[in-house]
C-alpha cells in the first residue's frame, strides 16, 4: 500500500532519532519515495550522511543549502508529500507545531503540508504527562493530525513510564494501514452510543459503572475514517472526539440517551450500542443532599429504564442494521445469542470481564461476534482501534449486502 508514496520523514533532536534509520529502511522496502528534514538539534544525534544513504535523497535541514541563492522549499515539499511523519517528535517541536512557530525547515514544511500528517512523541515520561504537552497534543488532533501514541518501558533516562517513541516497524504498519483504508462507508449515516449513564440520587450522588467510553469513540473514529457521518451518542466522559465527520451529543442519564437515539434512529443505515447504560434508576429524585446523620440506614427503591436496544430493534426497517454489546462475566456465549434474539440485533459485540485486559477502563479489549446466523468470530486480545476495525469490517460487510 505504499508502492509509490511519497514520505516526508521529519526527525528532531530525540535520543529516539536512530530509529529513524529503520522506519527509511522499512518504507524504502515497501517501495515508498523519503524525503528526510531534519531539525539542526537532530543532526546532534544522527548524522545526515547515514539518513542520505538509506533515502537515496539529499538530507534537507536548512532553508538555504549553500550560498549561491539556491534553497530548498518547504512550499514545494508540502505539495510533493502523500504523507508526513514526524519521527521521533520532541516536546519542544510538537509545542511549535500546536502553536505555529515556523522558525526551522521542518515546522514550515508542516504548516505547508497539505497531506496527512502522523506525529510520533518521544521524551521523558514526566515531560509527556505534561498538561503542555497533553494540550499540545491535542491541539494537533483537533487539526486533524494522526497521533502516534508513545510506548511504555524504560526511557533514556533510566526511568520506567511512557513516552518512548512507537517502534519503527509499528509506525509503518500504521502509515499502511492509512493508506489502505477503503471509504466503503462514504454516504452512510452510523449512530453509536459510548461511555456510562449516571442516574441521580440527589444532587451530589448517583448510580454509574466504570465505562470510560474507549471503546465507542474508536468504533466512531473508525466509522469516520471510512467515510461515514456519525453521531456518537456519549454519556459523561473526559475524551474528544477527533474526526470533523463526528457530531457529539452528550447525555447523562439512561433517559435521555434514551431519546436522543430513538429520534434519530429513522435517518441512519446503521446503529452500534456500545453504552453502558444503566438498567436502573432511583424512582425518587431527592432535591436535597441526603443527610447521612438524619436519614440513617437508607433503602434505594429502583425502577427499570427503558430499553435501547429493544425499542431500536422494533424500530429497524429494511435495510437498517443493528449492533449490540453484551459485558458478561459468565457463561458469555448463551448471554449474548439470547440477547441478540430478543432485541432484533444484526449481531452482537460479547467481551467478558473474566478476560484480562478486556472491558471497562483498558485500552484493549477480547471480542467474539455473534450473528443471528449462527456465525462466530473470536479475537484475540487487542488495541481497542484495532477491535473497532474488526467490528466495522462486519458491519460494512452487511451495509453491502444490503
Amino acid at each position: 500500500m505504499l508502492k509509490g508514496k511519497h514520505i516526508i520523514l521529519g526527525i528532531t533532536g530525540s535520543i529516539a532519532a536512530y530509529k529513524a534509520a529503520y522506519i527509511i529502511r522499512a518504507l524504502v522496502k515497501k517501495e515508498a519515495e523519503v524525503q528526510v528534514v531534519i531539525t539542526p538539534a537532530g543532526k546532534e544525534f544522527i548524522t545526515p550522511l547515514t539518513l542520505s544513504t538509506l533515502s537515496s535523497h539529499p538530507v534537507i535541514s536548512e532553508f538555504f543549502s549553500n550560498r549561491d541563492g539556491t534553497w530548498n522549499s518547504h512550499v514545494d515539499l508540502g505539495l510533493w508529500a502523500d504523507a508526513m511523519l514526524i519521527a521521533p517528535a520532541t516536546a519542544s517541536t510538537i509545542g511549535k507545531m500546536a502553536n505555529g512557530i515556523a522558525d526551522n525547515m521542518l515546522v514550515t514544511t508542516y504548516l505547508s503540508c497539505k497531506a496527512p500528517v502522523f506525529v510520533a512523541p518521544a521524551m521523558d515520561l514526566d515531560m509527556f504527562a505534561h498538561p503542555t504537552t497533553q494540550q499540545n497534543l491535542d491541539r494537533l488532533r483537533s487539526f486533524g493530525n494522526h497521533v502516534i501514541e508513545p510506548a511504555e518501558g524504560e526511557l533514556a533516562s533510566h526511568l520506567v513510564g511512557k513516552g518512548r517513541m512507537e517502534e519503527p516497524d509499528r509506525i509503518v504498519e500504521i502509515l499502511e494501514g492509512f493508506f489502505s483504508q477503503k471509504q466503503e462507508l462514504k454516504g452512510k449515516k452510523i449512530l453509536i452510543t459510548a461511555g456510562p449513564t449516571y442516574e441521580r440520587i440527589d444532587p451530589v450522588r448517583f448510580i454509574g459503572n466504570y465505562s470510560s467510553g474507549k471503546m465507542g469513540f474508536a468504533l466512531a473514529e473508525a466509522c469516520a475514517q471510512r467515510g461515514a457521518d456519525v453521531a456518537l451518542v456519549s454519556g459523561p466522559v473526559s475524551l474528544q472526539a477527533k474526526h470533523p465527520a463526528i457530531h457529539r451529543i452528550s447525555v447523562e442519564s439512561a433517559e435521555e440517551m434514551y431519546q436522543a437515539t430513538v429520534s434519530r434512529f429513522p435517518g441512519m443505515d446503521a446503529a452500534i450500542l456500545c453504552a453502558a447504560v444503566a438498567d436502573y434508576r432511583p424512582e425518587v429524585l431527592e432535591k436535597e443532599k441526603i443527610k447521612r446523620e438524619s436519614t440513617g440506614e437508607m433503602t434505594l427503591h429502583l425502577l427499570p429504564n427503558k430499553d435501547i436496544a429493544a425499542t431500536l430493534g422494533e424500530m429497524k426497517e429494511g435495510k437498517q442494521r443493528l449492533v449490540g454489546f453484551a459485558l458478561e462475566t459468565h457463561d458469555g456465549l448463551h448471554h449474548a445469542m439470547d440477547k441478540l434474539r430478543r432485541k432484533n440485533l444484526d449481531f452482537i459485540v460479547l467481551n467478558s470481564l473474566e478476560d484480562k485486559g478486556a472491558g471497562f477502563q483498558y485500552d484493549t479489549n477480547k471480542v467474539t461476534l455473534l450473528d443471528k446466523e449462527g456465525r462466530v468470530q473470536t479475537f484475540p486480545l487487542k488495541r481497542k482501534e484495532e477491535v473497532a476495525s474488526d467490528i466495522i469490517d462486519k458491519l460494512s460487510a452487511l451495509l453491502k449486502k444490503g
